[in-house]
């Protein structure tokens, strides 16, 4: 890929598509990790006399024209706020995405000022599966500037015009984030120092199976955790009671955890689980072994047997990939299991990367030192692909250039 320091920006008007989807408690912003991971490459460009105009994504607003989205919102608004805190400096947000307000915010940059467009998906076109329209959309964001960065890796598996299509449109490059996160991810693909020890966690297995096929040829042990663990305990013939199941994924996960005991893969479910009488924060529970946890309880931790069984996993890796938290950490009672494995993973020396969404929020949220990982990704669906060895369209527009997704675009 090409380098933010080998193409030149200054006096230029530079598009520089960011991932700033942070969460939002109305219009508050919970947890600013993906703005303050954006700030190596913004203050980089305004620095070298860039003129940086910032498009980025917040939520998933609904509805089949403009007017619709934007009326339901969200607004890119608290993110441009929280960004001119960051960078001392106020960064003026344009009232549309492509149109004639971000138009005159981009003529009006001087060197070095940062600004924004509004939530590029307010845009139906922007990630609309028609080429054509998808095309029409980026031509409008080209004519915004001189030049593209991309940065906004948690989108890169994502074929959006602002991702896919507008750099085939402008002279490109990857942004510091960009390269960052592609260089961690590199390490634990090619040749990952051993014993190489993933954590995976979260809500649903469907989320991973394919990864976990993938790293069946990568990875010495793989320990299961959070929602997904209970289809694989109910594949084992466990009673899970009110706990979250993909019943249609019983099967699949089945093969799985075969083909992991064919291939010597370790794959390491819990051995107690805390189970509440109802999913609130202050829930009366009890811990019950999964040979006897009963029919009208539902799983929101690990117990202590587990964790005390999956830091002893963690104890002698050189690598740690960790995607998804193995409890409901959002309630202090049921955080226990999160707390312990990100510990644990923060304890080893070697590599040890968290791969973004909700673990990163998780380590943020329990007051874990971030500096205590190698890497926090901002992009848990982008690693996840990466790691499953499926090519991320953004990634891939910048990597061969205009002429190559020009070519795969009319193919």
């Amino acid at each position: 890929m090409r380098s933010l320091d080998e193409l030149p920006v200054a006096g230029k008007v530079v598009l520089l598509r960011a991932d700033m989807n942070v969460p939002l408690d109305r219009t508050t912003i919970t947890d600013d990790g993906r703005i303050r991971a954006s700030l190596p490459t913004i203050t980089k460009i305004a620095e070298r006399g860039g003129r940086v105009l910032i498009v980025a994504h917040l939520g998933r607003p609904k509805g089949d024209s403009y007017a619709e989205r934007v009326a339901g919102g969200p607004s890119l608004s608290p993110v441009a706020a929280r960004l001119g805190e960051l960078l001392g400096r106020p960064v003026p947000l344009a009232t549309d995405v492509a149109g004639e307000s971000a138009a005159a915010i981009a003529a009006g940059l001087a060197d070095g000022d940062v600004a924004m467009v509004e939530n590029v998906r307010f845009e139906p076109a922007e990630t609309s599966k028609d080429d054509a329209v998808r095309a029409e959309f980026a031509a409008r964001l080209a004519a915004l500037a001189d030049v593209y960065v991309g940065d906004g890796f948690g989108a890169l598996h994502r074929k959006h015009a602002s991702v896919y299509d507008v750099p085939a449109l402008l002279p490109h490059a990857a942004g510091e984030l960009v390269r960052a996160e592609v260089d961690v991810l590199e390490q634990l693909t090619k040749d990952p120092a051993r014993p190489y020890v993933v954590v995976l966690g979260g809500a649903k297995p469907s989320d991973k199976l394919a990864v976990i096929h993938n790293l069946l040829a990568r990875a010495d042990r793989i320990l299961i955790g959070g929602g997904m663990s209970y289809t694989f305990l109910k594949a084992q013939g466990y009673e899970v009671g009110k706990s979250l199941l993909e019943a249609d994924k019983v099967d699949e996960v089945s093969k799985v955890m075969a083909a992991a005991a064919e291939r010597g893969v370790e794959l390491v479910l819990p051995v107690d689980l805390v189970g509440a009488a109802s999913f609130s924060p202050d829930a009366e529970h009890d811990v019950y072994p999964v040979a006897d946890f009963p029919a009208d309880r539902e799983g929101v931790d690990m117990g202590p047997a587990t964790r005390e069984l999956y830091a002893a996993k963690l104890a002698d890796a050189a690598t740690v990939f960790w995607n998804g938290p193995v409890g409901v950490f959002e309630f202090p009672a049921f955080s226990a299991g999160t707390r312990a494995v990100a510990e644990s993973i923060a304890a080893r020396p070697g590599l040890t990367v968290v791969g973004g969404g909700d673990s990163a929020a998780a380590v943020r949220r329990l007051g874990l030192p971030e500096n205590g990982f190698s890497h926090i990704s901002t992009g848990g669906g982008a690693s996840l692909e990466y790691l499953e060895g499926t090519s991320l369209p953004g990634l891939a527009a910048l990597d061969y250039g205009p002429e190559a997704v020009a070519q795969e675009q009319g193919a």
